[in-house]
């Protein structure tokens, strides 16, 4: 199906009024010429205009409907005090087009800028550069001097690119937009961690400047999911997007699912498969598709989703005909990936194609100062899913916190376990209040869930086995990957060595007392 062609311009009260009476039809008018191009049909025209302009806006309507029928126009007042004044025309434009209902799968989109002041001009390009507009530029101008009588109201257009750099006395508009967008990657959660904050915000550029593949590694809870929906938000607010966002858990597929659920099947290619199905990667065509535990995924289907991204075509289990599909893809992981391409359980290849932009999220225990504001936000979270409104007693938060931040509390489940533990208090909150009983039940439920077999292995050695072991223990729980944990616990002792191999290592030791690394981090 053929789309609607949308022009979005402003009236020009210079050139859009030459001419007078019946000779105006004669004259060279910008906005009316471009609803005159023979090749380039224009479908509704978004005018733009000031409230005082509406009589001369009018008449350039009606002039429209006599020279192109087709087109319908549709007059937009705007105003603007002082249409030399960046920022209050910037506002007026940017205003605009977060109100405009765009409708990318039916219609495309152009905006005119051979009208207006240079600062209009200049502000539609930002515009659409940043995507606000999904839309292309156009100009428009006065036919060549040897032209024929009849062409010279028609003109030329051109669909252009502008380099604009040089206006750099915007750039603090711009930073503030920017800091909207990382403000949305956090739900708006005041982090208060540094190192988090500059990944969010470099996660932010890249978002929106690249469509590469985006690996996200983290302990389990960390948060992976959420902000893959939230990089998926944020891309298709900027209408970089037009597909949706299909996710799935890695973990989860296995054999023959795995191949079909993934890259579709056709009718008849294994047992069981009775009617065709296009999979996750067609559906996610336009769009996003999430991986989640991509670590978990079979060396076959590394090898079909290597192809499928770097070609955008693969082929369905049990087909001999390619088919299509354009999506980004965002991967995540709790796994040592290096570590897991050294073992031969994930292709090389692959990984250095997703590897591209790669961000560790930091677990709980690496952004203790952060839990406060979390808190806050589960707490607000929880109360707009019940529709009831929730809050701590003074004491019964001071006491929760102290318990939250302290090295008794391990949150092997990070946020996600967070989350959960505000959640019960909420739904066991009387009249919407959390007191310190109910606190005190909550840390002692936390407790007893964390304890595990090492409280008795440990009663079992002398006390200096007992520290060291519990020492070991505590690197482990608050460390990313076994890696991690090895380089820390070892950091000099390697040194000596010329291959050094801190996880056998680490791992040799676990096993000593009947323990494993994902003993230590349940669900990985």
């Amino acid at each position: 199906m053929k789309k609607r062609r949308v022009v979005i311009g402003v009236l020009g009260t210079v050139m859009d009024k030459r001419g007078k009476r019946a000779n105006r039809l004669r004259k060279w008018r910008p906005t009316v010429a471009l609803c005159q191009q023979p090749d380039l049909p224009v479908d509704r025209l978004e005018l733009l205009h000031q409230p005082q302009d509406r009589g001369m806006a009018e008449q350039l309507t009606e002039d429209i409907r006599l020279l192109s029928p087709h087109t319908t126009v549709r007059p937009c007042p705007v105003t603007i005090a002082d249409p030399w004044d960046f920022e209050e025309v910037y506002a007026a434009f940017l205003d605009f087009a977060t109100r405009y209902k765009f409708d990318t799968e039916n219609e495309e989109y152009l905006v005119h800028i051979t009208t207006g002041t240079h600062v209009a001009q200049i502000c539609w390009f930002l515009l659409t550069e940043a995507r606000y507009l999904p839309a292309s530029l156009i100009q428009t101008g006065p036919a060549s001097r040897d032209a024929p009588e009849e062409a010279v109201p028609v003109g030329r257009y051109s669909i252009i690119d502008l380099d604009l750099s040089r206006y750099a006395t915007l750039t603090s508009r711009f930073q503030r937009e920017q800091q909207e967008s990382v403000s949305f990657l956090k739900a708006g959660i005041d982090t208060r961690n540094a190192t988090f904050n500059a990944l969010i915000d470099q996660i932010e550029r890249v978002a929106l400047r690249s469509t590469a593949p985006v690996l996200l590694t983290g302990p389990t809870g960390a948060g992976k999911s959420f902000l893959a929906n939230r990089i998926y938000q944020l891309k298709q607010s900027r209408h970089q997007l037009t597909g949706r966002l299909v996710a799935v858990n890695c973990a989860t597929l296995r054999g023959d699912n795995a191949m079909s659920t993934l890259f579709g099947h056709v009718k008849g290619a294994f047992t069981g498969a009775a009617t065709a199905r296009a999979g996750l990667l067609r559906e996610a065509d336009g769009g996003v598709l999430f991986l989640d535990e991509i670590a978990e995924l079979g060396l076959d289907e590394q090898a079909m989703l290597l192809k499928a991204i770097e070609e955008k075509t693969f082929f369905p289990f049990g087909s001999d005909k390619e088919v299509r599909s354009d999506f980004q893809l965002i991967a995540g992981t709790h796994r040592d990936m290096r570590q897991w391409v050294a073992e031969g359980r994930f292709r090389e290849d692959l990984f250095a194609r997703i590897n591209m932009w790669s961000f560790a999220l930091p677990g709980l225990a690496q952004r203790r100062e952060d839990i406060a504001p979390n808190v806050e936000y589960e707490l607000q979270r929880f109360a707009a899913e019940a529709q009831s409104q929730v809050r701590f007693d003074k004491e019964a938060r001071e006491r929760y916190l102290r318990f939250a931040d302290s090295p008794q509390a391990l949150w092997r489940g990070n946020f996600r376990e967070l989350g959960s533990s505000v959640a019960r208090m909420a739904t066991l909150a009387d009249q919407g209040r959390i007191t310190l009983a109910l606190v005190e039940e909550e840390i002692a439920r936390l407790q007893a869930n964390w304890q595990t077999a090492t409280l008795s292995v440990a009663m079992e050695l002398d006390l200096f086995d007992q520290r060291q072991l519990e020492t070991v223990l505590e690197v482990c729980r608050r460390s990313a990957s076994l890696s991690e944990a090895g380089r820390e616990l070892f950091a000099v002792s390697r040194m000596k060595k010329v291959n050094p191999n801190d996880a056998d290592r680490l791992r040799k030791y676990l096993a000593r007392f009947g323990l494993s690394w994902e003993s230590l981090h349940p669900g990985s």
